[in-house]
């Protein structure tokens, strides 16, 4: 587990020729009947032809592994990781059991997008709070030749509202209020979007792929540290039946750290969607009993229906790139995502603001200098009000000018670049980017948590970037056990708050960002891969947890790694830094106080606190692969 012995970790190896960066086909489900395109796989990852031209099928077989391989990390402060050098292919996800069963994936010859899976479905076990099948994920996935976005966002109920948020005097509920109970509990989509990219791309058999979740389900896992953590500081899962049952003792205290806990409820519900695919989730038994949890919730219920369950489709969409130091092609999510464009609108003001810190000048002692992160900061305000403005789902808002690339476009960065003076602004006006007529109300802000990151790349090259939720930690504080009568369960997102909870401004303007019967929130999760923009190889896949700091979490690894010559377990150890809008908050014990001072000297509104990202990333080497995993959580990386 040594660095790489090159000169930097992007001393690359000879380039192969140029590979052409082309959205592919992948096979759609209409219902529960499937259309199938040319060049998919056939259900349960049978073998048509494949794009690379492999035709046999990989044998896997499950294997719990044991106790020096998942012993779990600290739960609080940091845990310092090592970094992975690896030369062929590698697993960065958020729990050792996790990394494991993508690891044990990859070796038996799946793909990424098989380990993808597996990964996804012990996360549901093991971290509960962060993900699950009852949540929704966005993927970017490389599959040697093209680029393919797939959107597995939750939706609004048909029957929800603007006025969804809304107390009976016109104000918007307290979002702690918003967010526990049903109301808040969008149709999830996780299951189905992977059974989506598994049909274009698996190579191992669907089943199988469900086979360590479901053993570690029935025979237990040991309650991590962090796990427990927080447990004990979690108020309202308390108040759920089904949930205190599983995660909490009869005298109300959580499992002791190590306790071996078993979920058989879960498992038989993966079980049924192991062999009957997604319609298992969406229809029959498991969606009714979500359901009623949700219209059926005590305080706050919810307005989920079993037809929009059934109806849920997941979506594959084109990949947004954008150029970046002029050697990067940095890929990720068009929207309901935010994260590409707010990421890269940052990135670009940085690249075209002449009094912006260049390159590893961004650096002072091994930190981010007091200078560039004036800089920055400024950026991020201006590219959060141009979000805050003009993001939402595409379906149900168009893109200002017509395009979204118009965010993106080096002369609008440029103008907004000259925005950033010498002092810091109190606040900043969304542009006009794309000569855009302005019809919408900014979205006041709100909180925004939760959710997991997943990285791969496997033996073949293809690789993916993974974001997935359940929003909050602990979603909507309700638990399904899938109308199986067993202890245990999944637990149901409240991807609803995502949402404005006020759906128009003081002056009646509509928010872009409101709820709407079958809108997908505006999210913030930002899987990201990035390409050599010469070549087209592969360079990194990159991505983390943490609500609308992702956005500045992924920001912060992309420049460590790629602008500041890092490898990706420095660039992840990095203090985190965040401004949404208003102030610059730093975290917490991690930068000196004269750059404090500096930059309240500037005239920023500092805050130290905690800023607990969760990133994950695999950087391309000279010799292979090297991988990060962020030591403010449990994640670790595995590989070969």
């Amino acid at each position: 587990m040594k660095h790489p012995t090159s000169t930097g970790p992007l001393a690359l190896t000879p380039a192969p020729r140029r590979v052409a960066l082309s959205r592919t086909l992948a096979c759609v489900g209409v219902g529960v009947a499937l259309v199938w395109l040319a060049g998919c796989a056939q259900p349960g990852g049978g073998l048509a032809a494949k794009p690379n031209g492999e035709t046999s099928r990989p044998s896997f077989q499950y294997r719990t592994p044991g106790p020096e391989a998942i012993a779990p990390e600290a739960s609080s402060g940091r845990s310092e990781k090592p970094g992975w050098a690896l030369k062929r292919w590698g697993v960065a996800a958020a729990n050792p059991l996790a990394t494991d069963a993508g690891r044990q994936v990859l070796a038996a010859g799946g793909s990424a997008i098989d380990a993808a899976i597996a990964v996804q479905m012990v996360l549901t076990l093991v971290e509960p709070q962060s993900s699950g099948i009852g949540g929704g994920a966005f993927l970017v996935h490389w599959d040697g030749r093209g680029l393919q976005a797939y959107d597995g966002r939750e939706t609004a109920p048909g029957a929800a509202t603007p006025d969804l948020f809304l107390l009976p005097d016109g104000k918007p509920m307290p979002f702690q209020q918003a967010v526990v109970g049903g109301r808040s509990v969008g149709v999830p989509g996780t299951v189905r979007v992977l059974e989506m990219a598994h049909r274009a791309h698996g190579r191992l058999p669907w089943a199988r792929l469900f086979e360590p979740a479901i053993t570690l389900a029935n025979e237990g896992f040991p309650v991590s540290p962090r796990l427990h953590t927080l447990l004990k500081a979690e108020l309202a899962l308390r108040q759920d039946p089904q949930a205190r049952a599983y995660f909490y003792r009869p005298d109300g205290e959580p499992h002791a750290v190590g306790h071996h806990l078993r979920n058989p409820a879960l498992a038989a519900v993966l079980r049924d969607i192991a062999q009957r695919g997604s319609v298992a989730l969406h229809e029959g038994a498991v969606a009714a009993d979500v359901v009623r949890r949700v219209r059926q919730h005590p305080s706050n219920p919810g307005r989920l229906s079993e037809a929009d369950m059934r109806g849920y489709q997941a979506v594959q969409r084109d990949v947004l790139c954008t150029a970046w130091q002029q050697r990067y092609r940095v890929c990720g999510m068009p929207p309901p995502s935010s994260g590409q464009l707010t990421i890269m609108q940052i990135l670009g003001m940085l690249e075209h603001s002449p009094s912006a810190p260049k390159g590893k000048d961004g650096q002072t002692n091994g930190l981010p200098s007091p200078d560039w992160l004036h800089h920055y900061s400024e950026a991020a305000r201006l590219a959060f009000a141009d979000r805050a403005q003009y993001i939402a789902d595409p379906a149900f808002v168009a893109a200002p000018g017509g395009r979204w690339t118009s965010l993106l476009e080096p002369g609008y960065l440029r103008e907004r670049a000259a925005l950033i003076g010498p002092r810091a602004v109190s606040s900043a006006a969304a542009g006009n980017p794309g000569g855009a007529r302005v019809a919408w109300a900014s979205q006041p802000e709100q909180p925004e948590y939760g959710t997991s990151h997943i990285s791969i790349v496997d033996a073949q090259g293809r690789a993916l970037a993974m974001t997935t939720t359940i929003e909050a930690g602990w979603g909507a504080r309700l638990m399904s056990d899938g109308g199986t009568g067993q202890v245990g369960g999944f637990l149901l997102n409240n991807e609803l708050t995502d949402f404005s909870l006020a759906p128009a401004d003081a002056q009646g303007r509509p928010i872009a960002n409101r709820v709407e019967p079958g809108k997908r929130p505006r999210s913030s999760m930002s899987p990201t891969l990035v390409f050599d923009a010469h070549d087209g190889r592969l360079l990194m896949t990159a991505g983390s947890p943490g609500g609308a700091a992702i956005i500045h979490f992924t920001a912060k690894t992309l420049v460590g790694s790629l602008a500041w010559g890092l490898d990706p377990q420095q660039a992840i150890n990095l203090p985190n830094f965040v401004n949404f809008g208003q102030a610059t908050n730093l975290e917490r014990g991690r930068f000196p106080a004269a750059t404090v001072q500096a930059l309240k000297d500037r005239g920023h509104q500092v805050g130290e606190v905690e800023l607990t990202s969760g990133l994950q990333a695999l950087l391309r080497t000279a010799t292979g692969w090297f991988g990060g995993a962020d030591p403010r959580r449990e994640g670790v990386v595995m590989g070969e």
